[in-house]
């Protein structure tokens, strides 16, 4: 009983155990590179990892679509996956239809992940929604009439590229 009480005292009970879900989830999340879309400062050269998966500063065109920004992925209920459930996580990132019934941007490969397990898929999930929230709404998505807010990724051809002004 003296032994229990002093590991626990350390931080060395089972309570404070890694959860291995979330560590699977983790190890995915970053496997997969979901940090490069999610996280501000990452295509300037500088992730932002005290907030880390909290949505980007750059948004993706796409001709015909528009513009979009890698969304918050943190628990924050008001910019981010809050007030989504995990199977409703697991659900967008497989099938590529959020709750409100949107249809993810084409950038997002969720094609791909369609192919993972769901546990795999709910390990994600999990590792998501233990993330220390983060406050940061990103703007868009702005249809293809409308004028975006933030910075902007674009691929062009090579004939286009190198017809644009030299800095």
């Amino acid at each position: 009983m003296a032994l229990a009480a002093a590991l626990l005292a350390m931080g060395v009970g089972a309570a404070n155990a890694a959860d291995p879900q979330v560590e699977r989830g983790k190890y995915l999340v970053e496997f997969g590179g979901c940090g490069d879309c999610h996280t501000p400062g990452h295509f300037l050269g500088h992730d932002d990892t005290s907030r880390l998966l909290g949505g980007s500063d750059v948004g993706f065109a796409i001709p015909g679509h528009g513009v979009f920004v890698g969304p918050n992925l943190t628990p924050d209920k008001a910019t981010g996956l809050g007030d989504w459930t995990r199977e409703q996580i697991v659900a967008a990132i497989t099938t590529g239809v959020r709750p409100d019934g949107r249809i993810l941007a084409p950038v997002m490969p969720w094609q791909g992940f369609s192919h993972l397990t769901h546990a795999d898929a709910l390990a994600i999930a999990s590792y998501l929604k233990s993330l220390p929230p983060v406050v940061h709404k990103v703007p868009g998505p702005f249809g293809p009439a409308q004028t975006p807010d933030t910075l902007v990724m674009v691929v062009v051809p090579p004939g286009v590229y190198v017809g644009l002004p030299k800095p």
